[in-house]
């Protein structure tokens, strides 16, 4: 087994990375920017390196400086964990030919799966629906809106190397398609450094729908269910489940073996997610495949009782999987929420700060995960994910309940957070009926069903929250720091307390 792992992430992720190498006696090493010097993977790696500024480009994205240190250290793996590095083609094939064993797929795979025309003609040959569209990139205005006129409006331009809802534009019309293909291959170049775009049919109202795979360098194969990735902002998913309540066991047997086609089509290995677009009558379509851990892993884990990145690493190194198809078993569902620093009120808005407070749930099929605690700051440089809060229960009525109980629980001041939103969604009659799609949020109206930050309950609750952190540190409670209204009431409080 591998003696000592680079860890070339931060934040939750490289934390739970971390544990998982020490349940396999694997020493661990993380790296960290100015901005993370007292962050929590710093302190729980065995052994820790500064790489560089604050920005990422300084730092978490300075490949040489990374593979550098691999080397000088000792490091016989790199685990990318996900974002950065994890799919980037030409940073996988460095680590491979420098000796250094890297956690995730082939930098083959990587390649041919990132470029989006390629793995749609790869699909289509391996007789795996693809959304209607073209597998190669449109060459000038006149071919996409013959294109276009074809395949039938609306449709969807998509950046041929994109992701993360970066470098796509929905096009209703004939006439607004010069400009849209203008500013998608913009958005394309800047974001993935090519403006190549491809079109397909845009399905209206679909549910996005992935599934899990692992693979060995053997050939060996299992799919381990699938999440249910509906539930999105921005393009962006904010709560994930596993299984999904639209999916009936004939689809879901249909959707599975496709996802293990689509892996062994690439000649995939490791830890992998094929991810599909489904629409009303549960015909899917193949999407993407991330090449890597998914943000969303834990309700798979939850439900399945796998080790994800436990596996990760031991089919880097080079063993069989130790567990078949039928080893595979459904149990209960799961339910995973992103905790945000961002304001629901105002366009999802990132917030920064510092946590002044920082309390997180715990109790019965309760996990949390995070890479944050009292004191940490949330800087401009980064994600604001701050934690991911993941349930567990017999079935999905019992883990909704469980859910909207945990996030009850978790107590955030110093910044904004999205923690009522998500507790809006949660008892949403809908939500808990399965009746959404990717269009959820924005159909339900849900960010505009909020209370405003300035209502007095909040401001109540966040003094009260402020003084008790005050007084549970010894800090000294400055009236400076708060705001008029959140004075008076505690002016108030105190006259209260002196009169009692």
């Amino acid at each position: 087994m591998f003696k000592k792992i680079l860890i070339a992430n931060r934040g939750e992720i490289a934390a739970r990375i971390i544990r998982a190498c020490k349940e396999l006696n694997i020493r661990s090493v993380s790296i960290y920017s100015e901005a993370d010097k007292t962050s929590l993977h710093t302190r729980l790696a065995d052994e820790s390196y500064l790489i560089g500024g604050a920005k990422s480009s300084e730092s978490y994205l300075n490949a040489d400086k990374i593979i550098n240190l691999a080397k000088k250290i000792g490091a016989d793996a790199i685990h990318p964990g996900y974002g950065y590095f994890s799919e980037n083609y030409s940073f996988i094939k460095n680590v491979e030919e420098s000796g250094i064993a890297f956690i995730g797929p082939s930098s083959k795979s990587v390649r041919l799966m990132g470029n989006k025309t390629a793995a749609r003609e790869l699909m289509q040959k391996n007789n795996i629906p693809i959304v209607p569209g073209t597998i190669t990139p449109i060459k000038t205005l006149k071919e996409g809106i013959s294109k276009a006129k074809d395949i039938g409006f609306p449709i969807l331009l998509k950046a041929v190397s994109g992701g993360g809802g970066k470098g796509m534009r929905i096009v209703y019309s004939e006439k607004e398609f010069e400009d849209l293909l203008t500013s998608t291959k913009r958005e394309a170049k800047n974001s993935f450094g090519s403006d190549k775009v491809y079109l397909e049919k845009f399905i209206e109202n679909p549910r996005h729908i992935e599934v899990q795979i692992l693979g060995d360098k053997y050939g060996d194969y299992i799919h381990l269910f699938e999440r249910e990735c509906s539930i999105q902002r921005r393009h962006q998913k904010i709560i994930e489940e596993s299984p999904s309540s639209f999916v009936d066991e004939i689809t879901r047997s249909k959707i599975t073996t496709a996802a293990l086609n689509a892996a062994k089509a690439s000649k995939y290995y490791n830890a992998g997610t094929v991810e599909f677009l489904m629409d009303k009558n549960k015909n899917f379509y193949f999407l993407e495949m991330n090449t890597r851990i998914q943000v969303e892993h834990p309700v798979t884990e939850y439900i399945t009782g796998v080790d994800l990145v436990r596996q990760q690493i031991k089919i880097a190194y080079g063993e069989t999987l130790d567990i078949k198809q039928n080893d595979i078993i459904r149990n209960g569902h799961s339910l995973e929420c992103r905790i945000y620093a961002e304001d629901s009120n105002n366009n999802f808005l990132p917030s920064t700060g510092k946590l002044e407070n920082f309390d997180i749930p715990s109790g019965p099929g309760v996990r949390v995960d995070t890479g944050f605690e009292v004191g940490s700051s949330i800087s401009m440089y980064y994600d604001p994910m701050i934690a991911k809060l993941v349930c567990w229960d017999k079935d999905r009525t019992s883990v909704i309940k469980r859910m909207i109980r945990a996030l009850t629980e978790f107590e955030i001041t110093g910044i904004t957070h999205n923690i009522k939103f998500l507790k809006t969604v949660m008892n949403n009659k809908k939500f808990i009926k399965g009746n959404f799609d990717i269009n959820f949020i924005e159909k339900e109206k849900l960010h505009n069903q909020l209370p405003s930050p300035e209502s007095k309950d909040d401001i109540q609750e966040e003094t009260v929250a402020y003084i008790f952190s005050a007084l549970m540190y010894n800090k000294k409670i400055n009236l400076l720091q708060i705001d008029k209204e959140k004075k008076n009431n505690l002016n108030m409080w105190n006259k209260q307390l002196y009169d009692e």
